[in-house]
């Protein structure tokens, strides 16, 4: 699954849990997440503002990569001169694929390249070249603009083939805890034993009030 790279730039162990083990848990997050995109999931919605037409929730998958997704919004705009046709419509549009996030910018990379894989599709699935796309935050209320690079083109392809690898093994990394531990969805899950643990202080306090 395109939605995928995201899991797996935040964390391989939480990617192979949720995409090779299918386990599942919400946290405020998760349900957040699904409350923002309410709107924009709903297949092949379409929405005309003058020469731009906005599809909601499209399908896209690549060969190349191997992979397939659902764009939350694409934004076809008419562009005579650089466009290209599409079934349906008259004239020729360039697309832009714009990805809705709860939160706000993340210091690495991976809902950009979430965004460039779903461009990648666009460029394959309609023969066309997809240089800009958006990623809104709803945090912040405000989309910022993606250049869609060919070096951010082989990071996608680099990690969509290691996806692929752990996938066709089946192979589940082990434990690697850090600060983003606090953000999974899937703590308990992950390391139950140690999210069951006592804290320090809790400990003493414990001990103390014996």
């Amino acid at each position: 699954m395109l939605s995928g790279i995201q899991h797996f730039q935040f964390c391989k162990r939480q990617w192979a849990l949720i995409h090779i083990e299918q386990q599942w848990e919400e946290n405020v997050r998760t349900v957040q997440g699904q409350h923002l995109h309410q709107k924009t999931d709903k297949p092949f919605i379409r929405e005309k503002r003058g020469d731009k037409l906005i599809v909601r929730a499209m399908p896209v998958k690549s060969n190349e990569l191997k992979i397939t997704g659902i764009c939350d919004v694409v934004e076809f705009i008419k562009d005579f001169e650089n466009g290209v046709e599409i079934d349906g419509l008259e004239g020729k549009f360039k697309a832009y694929p714009v990805e809705y996030k709860r939160g706000k910018p993340k210091s690495h990379d991976s809902d950009v390249l979430q965004l460039i894989a779903q461009a990648m599709c666009l460029e394959e699935m309609l023969l066309c070249d997809v240089k800009v796309g958006y990623l809104f935050y709803h945090e912040i209320k405000h989309r910022v603009e993606v250049a869609i690079t060919e070096e951010k083109k082989n990071q996608v392809r680099k990690v969509t083939k290691e996806m692929l690898d752990y996938y066709g093994k089946r192979f589940t990394p082990k434990v690697k805890t850090g600060p983003f531990c606090k953000n999974c969805s899937l703590q308990n899950i992950c390391m139950p034993i140690l999210m069951n643990k006592k804290s320090v202080k809790s400990y003493i306090e414990g001990r103390i009030y014996e």
